[in-house]
């Protein structure tokens, strides 16, 4: 049986990039955004290289959507769901000293109630799937705080013990969970951030993606709970 995959902020960047990686394996992949264009070109995509895609506009921000759009993703993926890649994400450089409450709480409602909300959703399904596993895509920042990022270490330090402690809830019903810690990676999202970025010299989105590929098909006892993406050389 092919794997049942749901991938948010899959239609671009590293969602995008871990969603084909599994079509290309004949997954059924489900990708969730806001943007229903992207979203039909990564569905398309995912069904040339080999799987079978669903376009599912999710704001991953607002239980509502959260509710509709899983529930669907889960009738295409037939009722039960093998993987979670909480991939959904916003990134704005906002020093405390300049930071507003809209962007506070824009960081918190993607970066941290998202992955809460899909994974409250998907539970059903994934205790219905075949060896389920929740990947929860973090960041470097999960671990060590930098300058302007206040909000954005604050939701990924709270994903990172979201995490930890769904692991240890659901450690009994066979469900996996783990987390990721991508470095600075060359997506669309430094196309407006400021600062002198050397993206020649960042992970892409295919090195993030070939970690959760890895770490799904790891056999029983392989160490998965915290994986770091390995530099490019």
């Amino acid at each position: 049986m092919p794997l049942r995959v749901l991938v948010t902020g899959g239609g671009r960047g590293i969602g995008r990039a871990i969603a084909l990686r599994f079509a290309r394996e004949g997954a059924h992949v489900a990708v969730a955004a806001r943007n229903s264009g992207e979203l039909d070109a990564v569905a398309a995509e995912i069904t040339a290289a080999g799987g079978k895609g669903r376009a599912q506009q999710m704001d991953v921000g607002d239980h509502g959507s959260v509710e509709g759009g899983v529930y669907r993703a889960v009738e295409f993926l037939g009722g039960a769901m093998d993987l979670l890649v909480n991939c959904a994400g916003v990134f704005d450089v906002k020093p405390i000293t300049s930071m507003d409450v809209a962007s506070w709480h824009r960081h918190m409602n993607v970066n941290l109630n998202g992955p809460f909300y899909v994974t409250l959703e998907s539970l059903d399904a994934l205790m219905a799937g075949d060896r389920p596993h929740i990947v929860n895509v973090a960041s470097v920042a999960a671990r060590t705080a930098f300058p302007g990022n206040s909000a954005y270490c604050a939701s990924k330090y709270g994903l990172r013990g979201f995490s930890d402690a769904i692991r240890l809830d659901l450690k009994d019903k066979g469900i996996r969970v783990s987390t990721v810690y991508p470095g600075a990676t060359d997506t669309k999202i430094f196309d407006r951030v400021p600062g002198n970025w050397d993206r020649s010299k960042m992970n892409k989105p295919e090195d993030v993606a070939e970690v959760v590929w890895k770490a799904n098909r790891a056999t029983t006892g392989t160490p998965i709970d915290d994986l770091d993406v390995p530099p490019r050389a």
